[in-house]
């Protein structure tokens, strides 16, 4: 992997331009071996990635995803036992904002006061005394953005945290939270097939010095070629309820995988490291995290830094992906409510 490095925003940290997102090691794409997760997590530390990223809620799936449960918490103990002894060597990120009722619904919380108790509760379970950077997973819209911020603020005062992030939020509340205590990343799904950040949100993000850090980077693996029009999905694999994998925008969003395979082809790449490439080929700062729970996969998610992509390149993939060529939107049904709406 490249030596080249990326800041998280103004806050001194900086990591390689590739990461790894955790989740699919506990939730929401299948099963998956703890073996075979805590083995892709060290070769991808050997292999030179060092930014990693979790949350509190992977592996507490609600009855509203239809999936069986590994336990709140699952995916950063899994994370934390993996990296012991090596947590020098890597940049930790964690998430908080959504938890469970006593219904065992997830239920969205950032009131000051769980902000802190659910930060000592990642501390516990990841085996550290700091978190590298520390989002808010989803916002509560109970509560005011600026009193969530300034409670994190409260914690990288205390050592506990080193960065603050944000998640899914929108121009004007990146605005607002960045005038209560300095904004390092913000985490939110882009890749070639989701470009709804381009609208708006980019722009704020360079403005304001904040590092932008895509999740589902791959278009959750579509954009790797390795998932086909006629893909059945399990119970436990929730990409089956997405607009953009349902039948009749698959088959049309194919054949733009179909493109992207042979543009990849004719350099002798996958098309998932071409999609990786044109990601970090954006002018402002960006830090992808593909997941991935297979060692494979993370070799060759780490190679993609060596993809050379022109200016007219990125440019050819940019309208091969035009937005009004992909088919379907982003998410179908909420899948977490706010404290209003639960029974708890």
């Amino acid at each position: 992997m490249t030596d080249a490095r990326v800041p998280l925003g103004r806050s001194g940290i900086d990591v390689r331009p590739i990461g790894l997102g955790c989740m699919g090691m506990s939730q929401f794409y299948g099963p998956a071996d703890p073996a075979e997760s805590i083995a892709t997590i060290h070769t991808a530390i050997d292999v030179g990635i060092d930014f990693f990223d979790t949350s509190d809620i992977y592996g507490a799936a609600d009855a509203s995803f239809g999936q069986a449960s590994n336990g709140f918490g699952h995916n950063e103990e899994l994370l934390g036992r993996a990296v012991k002894g090596r947590r020098d060597d890597i940049v930790l990120a964690t998430k908080f904002g959504a938890r469970l009722d006593e219904a065992g619904d997830a239920v969205l919380d950032s009131r000051p006061e769980y902000v802190a108790q659910a930060c000592d509760a990642s501390l516990a379970r990841l085996g550290t005394d700091h978190i590298d950077l520390y989002y808010v997973h989803r916002l509560d819209p109970l509560v005011p953005v600026e009193e969530t911020v300034g409670a994190m603020a409260q914690l990288q005062e205390a050592g506990k945290i080193r960065a603050t992030g944000l998640s899914a939020v929108d121009s004007d509340t990146l605005r607002r939270a960045s005038a209560v205590a300095p904004i390092s990343a913000l985490q939110s799904e882009y890749s070639l097939w989701e470009r709804t950040l381009e609208s708006d949100v980019l722009s704020t993000c360079r403005q304001l010095g904040i590092t932008l850090v895509p999740y589902s980077p791959l278009g959750r693996a579509a954009l790797t070629g390795r998932v086909n029009p006629g893909t059945s999905f399990g119970d436990n694999d929730f990409r089956g309820t997405l607009p953009k994998f349902q039948s009749d925008n698959y088959a049309s969003n194919a054949r733009l995988v179909d493109e992207l395979r042979d543009f990849a082809a004719e350099r002798g790449f996958t098309p998932g490291q071409v999609a990786l490439a044109w990601l970090l080929a954006q002018p402002h700062d960006v830090a992808p995290i593909p997941g991935t729970k297979r060692v494979k996969y993370v070799r060759e998610n780490a190679e993609a830094t060596k993809v050379p992509l022109s200016a007219d390149d990125v440019a050819t993939l940019a309208e091969m992906f035009a937005p009004e060529r992909v088919s379907g939107g982003q998410y179908g049904d909420v899948t977490a409510r706010d404290r209003r709406t639960t029974s708890s």
